[in-house]
């Protein structure tokens, strides 16, 4: 990746947990690991990269560390703030909630199959699924305007993989969940047939959309949809149901089975993300 791009990414990922919990990121501290290999060239990009991102959402790099590494790193913190009565976390949702996203998913887990193996898939496709890997961005404004709803309940970002996430955001609200629709995009479509892969794996498992996941009380949905429609001029994608039965289900072609975590756990070694 250009070093623009790996700074674009980094920021993206912690701002991303800001807009998931409504909240208007303010400044950012990095913590910068330097190889002995790492140019200032390759430094300066970087943060460019970062800089323009965190300002584009009204924020700013205040400060952090340097340190000397084995291999270049890049450690952030990002602070946001939010009124109480808007802060959402991933426990506030409930039984019969409708569970949304923001955006169709798996467009990043394509982007990386694309970095990785050379496939055979036309221009405009290749452009998206790159993109969508390599800058992504962070759903500030959608996660604010949600926020603002007080029928909004939860969200969380999709960073670690829907079938992941979505159990996360169910197991701290004290529910189970069914999900019956999975809205793959259309780069990932394209990118995991070319592969011999599942398209609905790279939605389910692949992560790093930086889409939000939003459980709503189920009266406001249509609502809340038609006005995310016209205000973001794209759809808020309904994906099933909180439970109050614990565990997660999929439900495929009217039979409903249990729904397997396939995304990337950050304590687990052999993780498979």
């Amino acid at each position: 990746m250009e070093p623009r791009a790996i700074g674009h990414r980094a920021m993206a990922a912690n701002l991303s947990d800001v807009a998931a919990m409504g909240a208007r990121p303010v400044l950012a501290t990095v913590v910068l690991g330097v190889a002995q290999a790492t140019s200032e060239a390759w430094i300066l990009e970087v943060y460019r990269g970062m800089s323009a991102l965190a300002a584009q959402h009204g924020a700013r790099i205040v400060g952090g560390d340097i340190v000397r590494s084995p291999v270049a790193t890049l450690s952030l913190t990002v602070v946001g703030e939010v009124s109480r009565t808007r802060l959402k976390r991933r426990s506030g949702g409930r039984p019969g909630d409708v569970l949304a996203v923001t955006g169709p998913l798996g467009a990043s887990r394509a982007g990386l199959e694309l970095t990785l193996r050379a496939h055979d898939v036309v221009a405009s496709v290749r452009a998206a699924a790159l993109a969508a890997f390599a800058t992504p961005m962070p759903r500030i404004r959608e996660g604010r305007w949600l926020a603002a709803s007080t029928n909004v309940h939860a969200m969380m970002d999709c960073s670690d993989g829907l079938s992941t996430d979505l159990g996360r955001l169910a197991r701290a609200s004290g529910c189970g969940a069914e999900l019956g629709a999975i809205p793959v995009a259309d780069a990932a479509a394209v990118v995991a047939r070319a592969a011999g892969d599942d398209p609905r794996a790279y939605a389910l498992d692949g992560g790093e959309d930086f889409e939000l996941i939003v459980a709503l009380a189920p009266r406001a949905f249509r609502h809340l949809a038609r006005a995310y429609a016209r205000h973001f001029g794209a759809e808020l994608h309904a994906i099933g149901r909180l439970t109050a039965e614990p565990g997660l289900r999929l439900i495929d072609a009217g039979a409903s089975r249990e729904l397997v975590t396939a995304g990337w756990d950050h304590l687990r070694v052999d993780s498979p993300a």
